[in-house]
């Protein structure tokens, strides 16, 4: 209703056409008019986020309700099994949200976009549709195979034609013993209700109806041809208030009742640029008509990157399934805010406009924003279905804004519309498509961007990368591969040392100051792997302690590599692949490669790669290993385990990767110089104590910056990405690091021979005695985040250099390996605690809660 006013009354009152049925039916539908051959009128519904803006959450929540219904028609059982399939194009996102209501089921969507490379599992017809070919194109074959329920979802049922068209169809193929039909509104008349139950008989199959409201349209005779006419009648030149666009231009339509026609406006005057303002656009032809606003000067345009998580579909094209779905809801926050960053501060009235087919995203993404903003937030999307508009409150479409596909689409090019957006008094429209629609013919002066910009003071574009699978088989992959990066080119370590299986980002800035990248990181808005901490650099009094520490430890170290190194051999492989985790095992690696050169002649082979917690390790770099080494005979290398985030990280990965059919061989087992944590069986001590690599950064590391894995920069075939830091040359001590552990070989080989013997006979399951006290500890001092909790000596020292320290917890009594914390604390100010039966010889704790104002775990200023 539109004060008062049925959106139907119009349509209703020209041709006669009745809406009959339950209460509710007139708020959830109104009509309109369009040009199509086959049916004059259109049912336009209110809360589906199509044609008419609504409230993401009644959008969403209207999807969600009939979800929860289906799933107590199937029962826990069934509904467990069930798919879901949605209708393109307008029912894409209503159906993922019935699939969200039932809670566990996969989504899968029909499309009109053929997709290079990915195989049609079926199709169908929609008899009444402006655009008919539907195309089925699940990632996984095996998605439609079962006996499951299959819940089918369209915003109407209708005829019952395209439901019957689809079962026949899918039927043929994938035969099973039940189907659930779902729609917004139960529309079909008394000869089509029972079709369907005959129709189950036919297939001996069961076929439920599940539905908000029920009704029926009744249609005088000739409706078809008088609606033909009156749209002809209101699209002509004689009928319209305004002079016609030329054809395919972005155009303002506002249908003029007292006039009876709609008002064409031609297309505004073209952006000025990718962001600021344009020229004015075109004064409106009829001044004296005050139903026809003037075209206000094109607003500002803006572009936000989202930051959507690699991998994850834009949608259910596809197939979208439960772990998509988790991924999905862990990173709509972080989106949400930066979407809520772009919009003006003082926007109360924000629209948020998806793409044809891409229903969900949008809505998801408005729905959140809905969460965290006063503005007032609306969502409708853009549509290829032409409707006449007319600007009355009893008609269901006020206005249309007509440009061109952007998308290259397999039937050619041709108008698509947003309907009631213009007029809509949004002061922000942010435009949510897909990469393939981001064209330039989104972007050309007759363009949708150019088109909004005429009728709200800002436009806000987010693109979501568009999703293909990747082929079941990709032959030769690993040949396309590029071979390591090696020294001096990339690192200051010697060229046999090392193999980097990295690409080499050393022009790219990607360093930001230490407290805004932390902002960043704990308010969701960015991953750690994105940017690079600027790299300390020590002063005079902290590379004599370095210095010093490395003359006090280096028998020590030297002892702990001989350990680790002869355990790898004797128990993983007498000729090993050392696989390093850059950056902090490469200087393990490379020692335990000397020390098999040293004591045993072995050449061994030693690579370096990436793995970022969160996001896994590289999997081209896996495919690499595979295609030159046995996967058995690899041995991943780190400097040290704290809480064991990493070891747990690298098991999911090398099972991620065997699953999506890589490899299979690798063993996740991490050796490890130190393991204070009990995380591995695999080390050389488990003695928490200072290891001078831990000390610096990139100058202990053959120049090497930390990891970096962002979506810009790192492509589906690359590695991922570091920086050689050449000009830290004058203070690099990587090599001096290597020769003076190495130099102390000899004098320990013995030792190292009775300890390997000892291990090798003894009990080494880890216990996980760290993971243990990290969940205390972040209890206790009330941080409630384990990620903020970094245990041992070499974590702590790295929460120092790179992070935002908020406090230090020190075992009582410990000595000279904790000299250089006490230093990097003192010169940041943080205090240092000691503690009672810590498991740990020191524990960092990074600022919980962090703003720029330095919060702790209770929200208020910590002095510092």
């Amino acid at each position: 209703m539109n004060n008062g006013v049925w959106s139907g009354t119009w349509v209703a009152e020209r041709l006669g056409v009745e809406l009959l049925g339950d209460d509710t039916l007139t708020d959830l539908l109104g009509l309109a008019l369009r040009r199509n051959p086959k049916r004059a009128h259109l049912l336009v519904s209110n809360v589906l986020g199509k044609h008419v803006p609504q409230s993401p959450s009644v959008v969403h929540g209207h999807g969600f309700a009939l979800g929860r219904r289906v799933r107590e028609l199937l029962g826990a059982e069934e509904a467990a099994e069930a798919v879901v399939l949605g209708y393109a194009e307008t029912a894409t996102g209503l159906g993922h949200c019935v699939a969200d209501g039932l809670g566990t089921a996969p989504y899968l969507h029909s499309t009109r976009r053929p997709v290079a490379g990915v195989a049609a599992a079926g199709g169908f017809e929609e008899s009444h549709s402006h655009a008919t070919s539907h195309l089925l194109l699940p990632e996984d074959p095996a998605l439609l195979v079962g006996d499951g329920p299959l819940v089918l979802v369209d915003d109407e049922f209708s005829t019952g034609n395209t439901v019957l068209n689809t079962i026949r169809a899918l039927h043929e193929r994938y035969p099973r013993r039940r189907y659930v039909v779902v729609a917004l509104v139960d529309m079909r008349s008394a000869a089509d209700a029972g079709r369907l139950d005959v129709f189950a008989r036919e297939i001996a199959a069961r076929v439920d109806l599940v539905t908000t409201a029920s009704g029926t349209v009744r249609l005088p005779a000739g409706v078809l041809e008088k609606g033909q006419e009156l749209v002809a009648r209101h699209e002509s030149p004689a009928g319209a208030s305004g002079p016609v666009a030329p054809p395919l231009s972005a155009s303002l339509e506002r249908g003029d009742p007292h006039r009876g026609g709609a008002a064409d406006r031609r297309s505004p005057a073209p952006l000025s640029g990718a962001l600021g303002t344009a020229r004015p656009a075109t004064a409106d032809p009829h001044p004296d008509d005050d139903r026809a606003p003037q075209m206000r000067p094109q607003g500002r345009l803006a572009r936000v990157d989202l930051f959507w998580p690699r991998g994850l579909p834009d949608g259910g094209r596809h197939g979208f399934t439960p772990r998509h779905r988790e991924c999905l809801e862990d990173a709509l926050p972080a989106m949400a805010a930066r979407l809520a960053e772009a919009i003006p501060a003082d926007a109360r009235r924000v629209h948020i406009l998806g793409f044809e087919e891409l229903m969900y995203a949008p809505l998801r993404l408005a729905r959140e924003l809905e969460q965290v903003t006063d503005a007032e937030i609306r969502y409708s999307t853009t549509t290829r279905s032409p409707v006449l508009a007319v600007d009355d409150p009893g008609y269901a479409i006020r206005s249309r804004i007509v440009f061109p596909a952007h998308d290259d689409p397999a039937d050619g090019p041709g108008e698509r519309y947003a309907y009631n957006v213009a007029g809509g008094g949004f002061d922000a429209v942010v435009a949510v498509v897909d990469s393939v629609a981001d064209t330039a013919a989104l972007h050309a002066p007759d363009g949708l961007l150019a088109q909004l910009a005429a009728h709200t003071p800002h436009v806000i574009l987010a693109v979501v990368p568009s999703y293909v699978p990747e082929p079941l088989y990709v032959p030769e992959r690993p040949a396309m591969l590029p071979e390591p990066l090696r020294g001096p080119a990339f690192s200051s370590y010697p060229p046999e040392e090392v193999g980097w299986l990295l690409q080499d980002l050393s022009d790219v800035t990607l360093e930001a100051p230490t407290e805004e990248r932390e902002e960043a990181i704990q308010s969701g808005g960015a991953h750690y792997a994105e940017s690079l901490p600027v790299e300390y650099q020590p002063s005079e009094q902290y590379q004599e302690l370095f210095h010093a520490a490395l003359e006090t430890s280096a028998a020590r170290i030297a002892h702990a590599v001989g350990v680790v190194t002869e355990t790898v051999i004797a128990e993983r492989s007498p000729r090993p692949v050392l696989v390093s985790l850059a950056r902090a095992g490469t200087p393990v690696g490379v020692l335990m490669r000397r020390w098999a050169q040293a004591r045993h002649g072995l050449d061994l082979a030693h690579y370096a790669v990436s793995i970022v917690r969160g996001r896994g390790i590289d999997a081209n770099a896996l495919r690499w290993l595979a295609a030159h080494h046995d996967p058995r005979d690899v041995v991943f290398v780190d400097g040290w385990t704290g809480k064991g985030a990493i070891t747990r990280e690298l098991a999911a990965a090398i099972e991620e990767f065997e699953a999506g059919g890589g490899a299979a061989g690798f063993d996740p087992e991490i050796a490890v110089l130190a393991d204070p944590g009990s995380c591995v069986r695999t080390y050389g001590t488990r003695e928490d104590f200072l290891i001078p690599s831990a000390c610096l950064n990139s100058t202990v590391s053959g120049l090497i910056s930390r990891t970096v894995l962002r979506a810009d920069l790192v492509g589906p075939n690359d590695f991922h990405g570091a920086k050689f830091y050449r000009e830290l040359a004058d203070a690099d001590v990587s090599v001096a690091f290597l020769d003076a552990v190495a130099a102390r070989f000899p004098e320990i080989v013995d030792a190292v021979d009775g300890a390997v013997k000892e291990l090798l006979a003894g009990d080494r399951t880890p216990s996980w005695e760290g993971w243990r006290a990290v969940e205390r500890i972040s209890e206790e001092y009330g941080i409630h985040d384990v990620n903020l909790v970094k245990p041992g000596v070499g974590e702590t020292t790295r929460v120092l250099l790179r992070r935002v320290p908020w406090k230090i917890l020190a075992r009582a009594g410990a000595g000279a390996d904790l000299d250089h914390v006490r230093l990097l604390a003192g010169q940041r100010g943080v205090p240092v605690e000691e503690v009672d039966d810590l498991p740990y010889t020191c524990v960092g704790l990074i600022h919980p809660q962090y703003t720029r104002g330095a919060t702790g775990a209770d929200g208020k200023a910590v002095a510092v």
